[in-house]
């Protein structure tokens, strides 16, 4: 069974995601992509965006929507990743990947992404996990500045076709500190 996750920022309702969301979380992510002329791959890399049960739930991981006047405006996902420090035997990962950060224009420009990357970062932090990848496009301008302002740090291993940059955050035990 999925962890519960539900917060808000201003007008918007972050929560977890649904079976009944899945249409609309898709749409969305198809959408924000063909704004900055990124190739979906539904059945390739955004797979994971119409399996959730399979891809986050049973993995480890979560993902949410973020909604505003019951409509699906923005998206977000971690799961456990092979990538960073490899776990001993026995052990769990330690490392997750950040996946399917989008928000709809509208949804922009108004502090929600880094609210967003913050909360996701702490339920990350909270399940005990230490360092989080993810792979972006130079072109998504506004979420490099996001990703790099708030301690991200870019390194190599480019894994999804249309992503040219790479980055691991390290966390700790307190909220305030990277390294």
């Amino acid at each position: 069974m999925p962890l519960e996750h539900r917060s808000t920022f201003g007008p918007y309702l972050i929560r977890s995601w649904q079976p009944s969301d899945r249409d609309a979380a898709a749409n969305l992510i198809a959408q924000v992509l063909q704004e900055y002329s990124l190739t979906c791959e539904p059945t390739a890399s955004d797979r994971d965006a119409q399996e959730v049960e399979a891809c986050y739930w049973e993995t480890g991981g979560e993902f949410w929507v973020v909604e505003a006047a019951g409509k699906v405006v923005g998206t977000v996902g971690y799961r456990p990743t092979h990538r960073g420090d490899r776990p001993q035997k026995h052990d769990r990962h330690r490392a997750v990947e950040l996946r399917k950060m989008y928000l709809l224009p509208q949804a922009r420009g108004q502090g929600l992404g880094r609210y967003l990357l913050t909360t996701v970062e702490a339920a990350i932090r909270q399940r005990g996990f230490d360092q989080i990848w993810l792979e972006t496009a130079s072109v998504l301008k506004a979420a490099v500045r996001l990703y790099e302002a708030n301690g991200y740090k870019p390194t190599s291993g480019v894994e999804t076709a249309r992503c040219d940059r790479v980055y691991c955050k390290r966390l700790t035990a307190t909220a305030s500190s990277t390294t």
